[in-house]
């Protein structure tokens, strides 16, 4: 029984038989093995198209970002997992992953929607001061968190953001996403009464659509990036193990009310 839309039967991505790989129309062991980058190998897989210079710049500058922040709680979550069954990285990484969500680690695919939108509204001839004053006051009306903002340890700045949007504009690559988020950035000053800092997930949706990568992927960089980061953690857990000692602490942080 089929479930869902009915789909065509192809993909664009990879086919192989006994002696060839082919990645969007390149071999891979000819053309693509010590020819490029595993970023623009990843531009090219995701997009089908061959990365500009500023977007291979961008892309990686974008990945270093977000790879690496500390005891994160997914970084918690992986070195625990890992503790647990250590004979199982695969499983360590995905525990890691999993908390990918709209509070942590991925709120760049929600700010990426929450710039398209301002765009959208903006190119249909409204005032981009007013848009961006519009959404911002709508979103403090509801009482939801505001997309892109605030940090629990990165203040007046974070600096990941003030860095990739300074390359941004020296790069010539700053276009109406970055301009958007901008003026958001002054409406947030305006609006709310204690100073909310951009955050690295403010920027990087904004610089991503606007060197055209493809908003549905933008979540997909948070987690191969922070894969990254994990598989690294998880390399000195096994030489330098905190997992248990983590959980012991978690444990005796919490007390027991009976409720």
């Amino acid at each position: 029984m089929l479930i869902g839309k009915r789909g065509e039967a192809k993909s664009g991505i990879c086919t192989a038989d006994e002696i060839s790989i082919t990645m969007r129309g390149r071999d891979l062991c000819n053309e693509l093995m010590g020819h490029v980058s595993f970023t623009e190998f990843f531009f090219l897989h995701v997009t089908g198209q061959q990365p500009t210079d500023d977007q291979i710049f961008f892309l990686d500058a974008v990945l270093v970002s977000l790879a690496e922040h500390g005891m994160t709680p997914s970084v918690q979550a992986a070195r625990m997992t890992y503790a647990a069954a250590p004979e199982a990285l695969q499983g360590a990484v995905s525990a890691g992953i999993l908390g990918c969500g709209s509070v942590i680690l991925g709120s760049a695919e929600v700010v990426s929607d929450f710039l398209a939108t301002g765009i959208t509204r903006i190119s249909a001839g409204e005032e981009q001061a007013a848009v961006a004053h519009d959404m911002v006051a709508a979103i403090r009306a509801a009482k939801r968190p505001l997309p892109g903002f605030g940090h629990p340890i990165h203040t007046p700045v974070d600096p990941r953001a003030v860095r990739l949007l300074q390359l941004a504009r020296e790069r010539g690559v700053a276009g109406a996403h970055v301009e958007f988020l901008g003026a958001v950035e002054r409406a947030v000053g305006d609006i709310y009464p204690r100073h909310l800092p951009m955050n690295v997930n403010g920027a990087i949706p904004a610089v991503a659509l606007d060197i055209d990568f493809p908003m549905a992927a933008i979540k997909g960089i948070s987690i191969l990036a922070r894969t990254a980061g994990l598989i690294g953690h998880l390399a000195e857990e096994s030489s330098r193990p905190t997992g248990f000692y983590m959980a012991s602490q978690g444990a005796a942080a919490i007390d027991y009310d009976g409720g």
